[in-house]
């Protein structure tokens, strides 16, 4: 059974060379300990990035977006803003395929679910799509939204999703 340090560095990994396939430039922060653990460069633009590991859950991906750490008095459990991380990419390693979540789609949230399929009861208003993540359609969005044009709705290329609304 992995470690969760051991999950961290299997998902930075993955994450790492998923965004480089995409055509961005990763950086690692000199010390560890940040709120963020990878630099993207989009196009020239910086991104601060948190990476964690996920797992899948029938239908469902389940990312834990806060941190817990241990205090001198007790646990500390924390989430995400955009002072601290631009995104969130995630790692499910059943699936391998990574995916990220622009901050406003995670801050102060403890928990994120990506739906692989459709919701059985047929639920559509809040329901967050994977496709609509995976790393290499969404990193394009990113350097977009973090240079304050607008947001774009869905992947770009539209060819990088599946065809699951």
């Amino acid at each position: 059974m992995m470690t969760p340090s051991h999950k961290g560095g299997v998902a930075e990994a993955a994450i790492t060379a998923e965004a480089v396939k995409a055509g961005a430039l990763v950086f690692r922060p000199v010390l560890d300990g940040g709120r963020y653990d990878l630099i993207f460069d989009v196009e020239g633009r910086l991104l601060r990035v948190q990476c964690k590991w996920s797992c899948r859950k029938g239908d469902v991906i389940v990312v834990n977006t806060r941190t817990t750490r241990l205090t001198p008095r007790g646990y500390l459990r924390t989430t995400y803003d955009a002072s601290q991380v631009d995104a969130l990419a995630t790692y499910c390693a059943e699936l391998d395929r990574c995916y990220v979540l622009p901050i406003e789609d995670v801050a102060g949230k403890q928990v994120v679910h990506l739906r692989l399929a459709p919701a059985a009861n047929g639920q559509e208003v809040a329901i967050k799509y994977a496709a609509s993540y995976e790393l290499r359609g969404a990193i394009a969005q990113l350097g977009e939204r973090r240079a304050g044009s607008a947001k774009v709705e869905g992947s770009s290329p539209s060819s990088s999703t599946s065809d699951v609304p």
